[in-house]
């Protein structure tokens, strides 16, 4: 019984290996951590180009409320 539940198993773990079909979320994580890569290597410029659109925004802002 207990050969049969590790065949049952070792054939279900087979035929994942062999499924096709989380290709697509496996090519998904791969580019989500080359992006979180990008991020990491290029953060200060990043943040001072982020940093200049909201004082942008902000000066912007306060001029439309006066």
């Amino acid at each position: 019984m207990l050969k049969k539940r590790n065949d049952r198993r070792l054939k279900g773990f087979g035929d994942f290996l062999r499924e096709e079909e989380g290709m697509g979320t496996v090519e998904i994580i791969l580019i989500i951590v080359v992006l979180i890569g990008l991020v990491i290597i290029f953060k200060t410029q990043l943040r001072e180009l982020v940093e200049k659109v909201f004082e942008k925004i902000t000066k912007d802002s306060n001029t439309v409320m006066e």
